[in-house]
């Protein structure tokens, strides 16, 4: 099992020294989440909690996923950082390639991709983009990011799709190996998209009941597209586990990786950045020990 911590609701300037202390104590990977802008009046219910609000406040830290991850990148060695989940069909793919791929080659291909698809209006119509095509864009989307970051170094590439178009280019530089992108969701629309598309699924935070069902739909999913046999990052963020045992026994359901709150886990204030690195390395410490 792999190990993961959010870097969403931390204050900005604290993140660097969670990067440091994650790299040294061996976690696999920090995912950062994506939040252009807050709404003041959101036309939508947010789609996680029973009564469709959210549960932060305007003015909660949300850093650029990119520019985040560039900088604790830059102060550390091993690990890695993932957006969980970038809002991709907000954004040009080019663009987005092109910044990706300049990160996964200045950080030694430590970058990853989760992409999400934005439940917010608001976000599409202040940022110019269609809500109505942000599924078949995503798809077409990840594609285009695979096919730039392919790992191949500087190459021609070109897409031609309903969306999309354009004939071959080249974005240099490019990593020399692969960057893995990642579909999230757990509509069958998601599942599809991650199962065809993607290199891997990140859950939502969730039980261990719907995330059996959701990992067995993705295996279906993935065997009708002939892609069972391929490397598939499952990574995800149970609400009803608690403890080491708890969390490893998710690999008998297929789990490669778990995002896991420690500052959460233990009696410590989750607002006091001292305690929560202790509890980043107390978790690593009980985590080697199980």
């Amino acid at each position: 099992m792999k190990w993961a911590l959010p870097g969403a609701m931390i204050a900005t300037p604290e993140l660097m020294e969670l990067a440091r202390v994650a790299d040294e104590c061996g976690y696999d990977a920090i995912a950062m989440p994506d939040s252009v802008f807050y709404p003041e009046h959101v036309s939508a219910d947010y789609p996680y909690s029973p009564d469709g609000k959210r549960m932060w406040s305007p003015e909660t830290p949300m850093p650029d996923p990119f520019i985040a991850m560039t900088a604790m990148a830059a102060v550390t060695e091993r690990i890695g950082f993932y957006t969980n989940v970038l809002k991709l069909p907000l954004r040009d793919p080019l663009l987005t390639a092109k910044q990706v791929s300049t990160m996964a080659v200045m950080s030694g291909n430590r970058i990853a991709v989760g992409v999400g698809l934005s439940w917010i209006p608001e976000e599409f119509r202040f940022t110019g983009t269609e809500m109505r095509t942000r599924g078949a864009r995503t798809d077409e989307a990840i594609q285009i990011l695979r096919a730039v970051c392919a790992g191949n170094g500087p190459e021609w590439v070109e897409f031609h799709g309903k969306h999309y178009d354009f004939d071959r280019l080249m974005i240099s530089p490019t990593p020399d190996r692969p960057v893995p992108v990642y579909g999230g969701g757990h509509s069958d629309a998601g599942l599809r998209r991650a199962a065809r598309y993607a290199d891997g699924w990140i859950s939502v935070n969730t039980d261990t009941a719907q995330l059996k069902d959701a990992i067995a739909r993705l295996t279906e999913l993935r065997a009708e597209h002939g892609r069972e046999n391929e490397p598939f990052e499952i990574d995800v963020s149970p609400t009803d586990v608690s403890d080491i045992d708890g969390y490893r026994a998710l690999a008998d359901i297929g789990v490669t990786r778990c995002r896991v709150t420690p500052w959460r886990l233990y009696d410590v204030d989750p607002s006091d950045p001292q305690e929560r690195l202790d509890a980043v390395r107390r978790f690593a410490d009980d985590a080697a020990r199980g």
